[in-house]
């Protein structure tokens, strides 16, 4: 394995690939360099001498500048750098585009149809209560459901979307949980719903059926608790209506074209840039040259790299999109009196990322280099194949939950750090390097820090990649489905009553 990586030809600074010792020496495009200090694995050491307020350059881009004068060997980081961006700015339009490198295969994946036109990789029972007052007493259908029944095929899984929100919220905190939550119950990894409301919250059962529009009554069911005498009896014979209905589902085969695949990172360290996060965008640009979708979402996180995505607008009108997606999360941060620029998390730092705009750079590879055909507002559904931007914070669980109401039907999650969590899609985790994937299996679904290995085809990585999300398509679990570790979180936005 390599010791050390300049990753542009542009870069004063090199990437260290293992922990490196105070005075040893590494070579460096045929140049010696003594390490002056230690330097641990994932964080920048110095090309290059920095005078202070020079620009510090990695992915042939500015990260920052230095705060004072930094010889060559010398570790690079929070200490010694800080972030170039301060408030806010103005855009122009400068498209550039590139031609997406894949060819469309014609390659299939075994889903299911649903009755909509719309097509599932799961198929699963959901209850998603319009009120978090009545989480128990969707656990208690579940269990009653299950004890009753011989056998929950063709469900996959049964889930409990419990959420705390649904009443005492006002204004845009309001839509936001009827629209996330509308977004599940339409949802095609859900083989039935049943909507299960309380009787006196804001979220009331009639409003939220009619915003629902026309559904498949045999597969999405209502009910009221404060409307009968027994309310686990009531939603158990619901339950085994849909289960009914349900028997004759299976899997067919489909085109990758139908595949809707959410990008997001969480845990980043100093190779998510390097490794997991380019595997994504290379990922995302084979499947939109097979006419499928992928979404990016954390927009906090695009920052310092925004006019990147914005060079890749397909259509003047999306690149003002994307202008109104970053310039309103900056108004929004404003409007509280909070920092535009807080970033990156301690994780981060101690992962290797020194300044938001080394974060954003890394981050935002995950979006390939295919055009950005449509932005989205939170709480809005995927209409356009290709590669979508989305609003979303950069909070991990919000984030993910975003990605899977807009429709996609698995979240790839990239990891430096290790996390255990999943939204109610299937959750896969990336890792950026072989020691967490060694030392969390049980976490991590796929090792992409074998990119970081000298004998290591990126092709071939690519290529197993690939062949595992058909396999989690056709319905093999990820590590977050094993461990039934699934939450739904929603965007708080404003006030509570």
């Amino acid at each position: 394995m390599k010791e050390i990586m300049q990753i542009k030809e542009q870069d004063n600074i090199v990437l260290a690939l293992r922990k490196l010792a105070k005075d040893e020496k590494v070579v460096v495009n045929g140049s010696e360099i003594v390490i002056k200090q230690e330097v641990d694995r994932g964080h920048k050491v110095a090309l290059k001498d920095l005078k202070k307020g020079d620009h510090v350059m990695k992915y042939g881009f500015p990260i920052g500048h230095a705060l004072e004068d930094i010889g060559v060997g010398e570790w690079v980081h929070t200490h010694n750098t800080k972030t170039n961006l301060s408030g806010t700015q103005e855009y122009s339009y400068k498209q550039k585009l590139t031609e997406n490198p894949f060819q469309n295969e014609q390659l299939t994946f075994k889903g299911y149809k649903r009755s909509n036109g719309l097509v599932g990789i799961r198929n699963e029972l959901w209850i998603v209560p319009t009120v978090g007052c009545v989480n128990g007493i969707a656990e208690k259908i579940i269990k009653r459901f299950e004890k009753e029944v011989n056998d929950i095929a063709p469900f996959d899984n049964m889930l409990v979307f419990k959420h705390s929100f649904g009443c005492s919220q006002l204004g845009d905190d309001h839509e936001n949980t009827k629209q996330i939550l509308l977004n599940a119950v339409n949802h095609p990894n859900a083989a039935g719903v049943l909507v299960l409301g309380l009787g006196c919250e804001n979220n009331e059962m009639v409003t939220f059926k009619e915003s629902l529009g026309n559904v498949d009554d045999d597969r999405i069911k209502f009910l009221v608790s404060q409307d009968v005498t027994d309310e686990i009896e009531a939603g158990v014979e619901l339950v085994k209506e849909i289960h009914a209905h349900a028997q004759n589902d299976k899997r067919e085969d489909v085109p990758l074209a139908e595949l809707k695949i959410g990008l997001k990172c969480g845990g980043s360290d100093g190779f998510s840039g390097i490794t997991a996060n380019p595997l994504l965008g290379r990922f995302s640009d084979f499947l939109i040259a097979q006419g499928g979708t992928t979404v990016l979402t954390e927009v906090p996180e695009m920052f310092g790299a925004e006019t990147i995505l914005m060079e890749r607008a397909e259509t003047e009108e999306v690149f003002h999109k994307t202008v109104a997606l970053i310039n309103d999360f900056k108004d929004y941060f404003l409007t509280f009196n909070q920092p535009i620029y807080e970033n990156p998390s301690p994780g981060n730092k101690a992962g290797g990322i020194t300044t938001l705009e080394d974060k954003s750079l890394g981050c935002t590879q995950k979006a390939g280099s295919a055009p950005v055909v449509d932005v989205l507002k939170y709480g809005e559904v995927v209409q356009r194949k290709g590669l979508n931007l989305l609003s979303a914070p950069g909070n991990d669980l919000i984030a993910s939950s975003a990605l899977a109401a807009a429709g996609c039907h698995i979240v790839l999650f990239t990891t430096g750090r290790g996390t255990p969590f999943g939204t109610f899609v299937p959750t896969m985790k990336v890792s950026t390097n072989t020691p967490i994937y060694e030392a969390k299996p049980h976490w991590i679904d796929f090792n992409a820090g074998t990119l970081l290995e000298d004998d290591v085809s990126p092709e071939l990585v690519l290529r197993d990649f690939i062949d595992y999300i058909i396999q989690v398509a056709n319905g093999e679990f990820v590590n977050n489905e094993k461990n039934d570790f699934r939450e739904l979180a929603i965007f708080k936005t404003g006030v509570t009553l």
